[in-house]
């Protein structure tokens, strides 16, 4: 192993627990370690309907066109469209990602509601999986923390390996997902 890698895991073996009331305690450790785990499952849940629609497997097919986006400021926009059913009928106005373009033209599916039209495709499903892959992200760590917290005496190596090559994981879906977003 490198000796960079070294210093890395040495810096990161569990130091001496502090003392009396310096710590949340077992009940406060295990609220914290519980938000920690629904932060990162968070991204999943929120991810499930945006991946149905992108796969196809609910909504109804068509094609989208980006009628406006208007800046909102700071960096924010809204963009309206107009959704057009491949099995023909009137083209209805709906909600746009804000990471379209005016003028663009994309394959994409309708909600079950009919308020909003999500790209399908390849581009679509790297999109929608951009917060399943941060989830991965926050989630990384939590086994060393895990151990840490239970006072284990091996398996440190393990969990830090794994949560860098999840938090790299997470970094290069993220990524993908928000230049497919924009493609």
């Amino acid at each position: 192993m490198s000796s960079a890698f070294e210093n890395v895991m040495d810096a990161l073996q569990p130091a001496p627990a502090p003392g009396p009331g310096r710590t949340p305690g077992k009940v406060g450790m295990a609220v914290l370690l519980i938000l920690w785990a629904g932060l990162g499952v968070l991204p999943f849940v929120v991810a499930v309907p945006d991946l149905k629609l992108a796969t196809g497997s609910v909504g109804t097919p068509g094609t989208l066109t980006v009628v406006s986006c208007e800046d909102l400021g700071r960096g924010r926009y809204d963009c309206k469209g107009s959704f057009a059913p491949d099995g023909g009928g009137d083209a209805i106005p709906v909600d746009a990602s804000p990471d379209s373009s005016a003028g663009d033209v994309k394959p994409a599916r309708l909600t079950p509601e009919g308020d909003r039209a999500v790209p399908t495709g390849t581009s679509g499903v790297l999109a929608a999986l951009t917060m399943p892959f941060l989830g991965v992200g926050v989630l990384g760590f939590l086994p060393y923390v895990l151990l840490y917290v239970s006072r284990a005496r091996w398996g440190f190596r393990a969990a830090v390996l794994l949560g860098c090559l999840l938090t790299l994981v997470s970094l290069a879906g993220v990524v993908v997902g928000l230049v497919a977003s924009y493609a």
